[in-house]
């Protein structure tokens, strides 16, 4: 009876493990080509658009992603009767995007951005968004990155064809510093 519990128990796991990665990885396949289209006109990486979305409104699924659209984590006055919340709502996902990059595009605090970090410059952008006080978390900013590696949103972005990324050391285990080892994904 408990190993067939334990059997029941790991398929539920399973099948609840990859319906998530199902979800992240449909997410991305709706919203990649608006992401692209407000990258080529704000040079924002699409990554990063589709990174902070997936980040913010945990792949379309949040509460405020299903009744409000608003997949940025955007505080303001809404309209809805369905929930009560201190976020922005918005008519479709895509005014959500939309703002997003309008919301960047209008604030100091992230001017500098447009003009030291290109389309293919994620970890700048997503750190330059970080120091620009768009989250208060000391880790959103290494979340962001996570996610475009994990999903290869880099993929997105407007790369020249020989792009390396940099390589930045990382600590190893005995305390020493290392060299990350880099692959150029256009290969």
């Amino acid at each position: 009876m408990i190993k067939k519990l334990m059997y029941i128990w790991t398929a539920l796991l399973f099948t609840f493990t990859a319906s998530k990665a199902q979800t992240t990885l449909d997410y991305i396949n709706e919203n990649v080509d608006h992401a692209q289209e407000l990258m080529r006109a704000s040079h924002i990486p699409a990554s990063v658009i589709l990174a902070v979305a997936i980040h913010e409104s945990a792949s379309g699924t949040s509460k405020i992603a299903r009744y409000l659209n608003n997949h940025f984590g955007v505080k303001g006055q809404n309209s809805s009767k369905e929930i009560r919340s201190a976020y922005k709502d918005y008519p479709t996902v895509q005014d959500s995007y939309n703002h997003f990059v309008e919301f960047l595009e209008s604030k100091s605090s992230f001017s500098s951005l447009f003009d030291k970090f290109d389309e293919s410059d994620y970890v700048g952008w997503a750190k330059g968004i970080q120091k620009g006080g768009y989250a208060r978390s000391r880790s959103w900013s290494s979340q962001v990155i996570g996610l475009i590696k994990k999903y290869e949103l880099f993929k997105y972005d407007q790369r020249p064809q020989q792009y390396l990324e940099a390589v930045f050391p990382i600590p190893s285990l005995a305390g020493k510093v290392t060299k990350q080892t880099v692959h150029n994904p256009d290969n």
